[in-house]
């Protein structure tokens, strides 16, 4: 018990290290799964033009029934009116041939994700935007995902 409660303080102590993210956040699915009609929405605030890097995180069980999911993602501007960056994404959460899991594991049958979205983006003006994300398997219920999320960090490449 002494060992888990270290090992969340180590956890709790290197993740407040993360100095490139300015957001993060997660949406999590009621039971366990992502139906077509949850589009999870999320907004953040931009300071400047950037660049920035914007990732998908996907957490899903060991028993999700496909090696891969489809999604797409909507970026819209400050104003809520104009989508910036519109997307058919496919990314691969178990190996084809094998069936092993990809991604890190929190909890035994658990696995986290983190998809590069958009790399060194720049944004033209300050404010509010917002990222939207829609499944787009071939089924309304995609069962064994347990949540979606977004994370933007300042490039490395920027100042």
């Amino acid at each position: 018990m002494r060992n888990l409660i270290m090992c969340c303080v180590c956890m709790l102590g290197l993740s407040a290290c993360d100095e490139a993210r300015l957001y993060e956040k997660n949406e999590d699915f009621k039971n366990r799964h992502w139906l077509a009609t949850d589009q999870p929405t999320f907004d953040f605030d931009i300071d400047d033009a950037g660049p920035y890097n914007l990732y998908v995180i996907i957490r899903n069980e060991s028993d999700y029934p496909n090696s891969n999911i489809y999604f797409t993602y909507y970026l819209t501007d400050s104003a809520g009116t104009t989508t910036l960056e519109k997307k058919l994404t496919n990314q691969f959460l178990f190996d084809k041939k094998t069936g092993r899991p990809f991604g890190s594991t929190g909890i035994g049958y658990v696995y986290e994700h983190q998809f590069p979205l958009l790399e060194n983006y720049s944004f033209k003006n300050p404010g509010t935007y917002s990222m939207r994300f829609e499944q787009f398997m071939r089924t309304d219920t995609l069962r064994g995902v347990l949540s979606v999320g977004l994370r933007v960090e300042k490039s490395q490449n920027g100042n």
